[in-house]
């Protein structure tokens, strides 16, 4: 069965996903939300294979949630379940798998399930893989030069309106790619990411307070605070042994 994680904020129309999901008998539902943030921490937490997804949030668009999971590492397919038609272009510029209006049709519900299952049955073509050589250095762009940053000099690293921003103790620097890009650069152990916005490099940490919620507050080298979301504490803990 493929698992599942439903974000709407109201609650009637979540409950009758679930029932036909359930109908269905192809799906578990391991998850709900009725917020972008709330959502994002439990779909990294739980990691389901599928998000069904609506667009018009209290605050927010699932638009933008949808943008943030293709940061992940292995990032759910989206279905959106909305009462609006006009924002279909755009969801499938995102790589949804589907878009599925309110009021849910149980027919309509199964067809789109069946469409994700028949993507996932395709084999893969796999790239041709080559080694990759140790990350040492980081070329940044800075008007008309390209300067090299040692990764040592890097403190942290975070994103701000898609671009990631690499805090060092000469300077602020800016790259024109997403954090999720950073991460798989810098997949070596001595960069952790600990929230969807912040990555930090561990040995540029100098203390770790307690936050609310049982998470935690990291101080940097530079006396910045970076906050390490629930998702992310379990691991963090392993990885300085604390």
């Amino acid at each position: 069965m493929l698992t599942a994680f439903i974000v709407d904020d109201e609650p009637l129309a979540r409950d009758e996903l679930v029932y036909l999901l359930k109908r269905s008998k192809m799906v578990e539902v391991i998850g709900e939300a009725e917020s972008l943030e709330q959502a994002h921490e439990e779909i990294v937490r739980l990691q389901p294979e599928l998000v069904f997804l609506d667009i018009e949030l209290a605050e927010h668009s699932g638009l933008e949630l949808a943008r943030q999971l293709l940061d992940l590492p292995k990032p759910p397919a989206v279905i959106f379940a909305t009462a609006f038609d006009e924002y279909a272009l755009q969801a499938f510029d995102l790589n949804a798998i589907d878009y599925v209006l309110k009021p849910f049709d149980e027919r309509r519900i199964r067809q789109a399930l069946d469409k994700l299952v028949r993507l996932k049955r395709e084999p893969a073509i796999p790239a041709p893989t080559l080694p990759r050589p140790q990350l040492k250095k980081l070329a940044v762009s800075i008007e008309d030069r390209i300067l090299m940053l040692d990764l040592e000099q890097m403190i942290a690293l975070s994103s701000e309106e898609g671009k990631v921003v690499i805090s060092t103790a000469q300077g602020r620097f800016t790259l024109n790619e997403p954090l999720a890009h950073m991460e798989r650069r810098l997949e070596d152990g001595r960069f952790m990411r600990v929230h969807r916005n912040y990555i930090v490099n561990l040995s540029g940490i100098t203390e770790i307070q307690p936050w609310f919620n049982s998470t935690y507050l990291l101080v940097m080298s530079d006396d910045s605070r970076i906050p390490v979301s629930r998702s992310y504490v379990k691991q963090l803990r392993e990885q300085l042994g604390f």
